[in-house]
């Protein structure tokens, strides 16, 4: 180590060892990480399924809004146009859904698809629930479905040698995009 300075030192150390993979400056995923906002147990108290419903849709990303069940971007996408179809009554198994609900989130999810070809083109989904933390729900005490559009070539060499994800457009857009599109579906 002798004679070492600055990074060299501080790979000889230990820190800071590369491993070949770029990086983007994503600070907003350390909230997801640290789990900041999600709900200690299974309460409502802190969801923030439940405390979106009382934002304003833009502000909450919130798409579109039925009688049993709310369509809103994910914060933190896999592709543009990733959704969630959510109940409004906090409930954390599917099989805890009402008849009702469990209809209206399988309608919601169908138009969820329907606007998103209309909009964006995908060449397909993949939808589907994560239920409980041990099968990757990040917010397990509220049930909710994904619905992430697919391209050809979306896991290109990005994500696969790049070990980096690209999301082409703001959230914003997206949810003004596919909001808009909403009623006519």
């Amino acid at each position: 180590m002798t004679g070492a300075t600055g990074p060299e030192r501080d790979l000889q150390q230990g820190v800071g060892i590369t491993d070949a993979l770029q990086r983007l400056w994503t600070p907003h995923r350390m909230a997801y990480i640290r789990g900041e906002n999600k709900p200690d147990g299974d309460q409502p108290v802190g969801c923030p399924f439940c405390r979106l419903v009382a934002l304003p849709d833009d502000q909450a990303l919130i798409l579109a809004r039925g009688e049993l069940v709310y369509a809103v971007l994910n914060l933190y996408p896999y592709n543009a146009g990733h959704l969630m179809v959510v109940p409004y009554r906090h409930v954390a198994d599917y099989p805890e859904l009402t008849e009702a609900e469990t209809v209206e989130l399988a309608r919601f999810t169908q138009r969820a698809m329907r606007v998103i070809r209309r909009v964006s083109g995908p060449h397909g989904f993949n939808i589907g629930m994560n239920q409980g933390a041990v099968a990757g729900a990040g917010i397990a005490a509220h049930l909710h479905q994904h619905v992430v559009p697919r391209w050809g070539g979306d896991a290109n060499f990005m994500p696969v040698i790049g070990h980096t994800r690209t999301i082409p457009e703001l959230l914003s857009q997206t949810r003004a995009l596919i909001a808009e599109a909403w009623p006519e579906s």
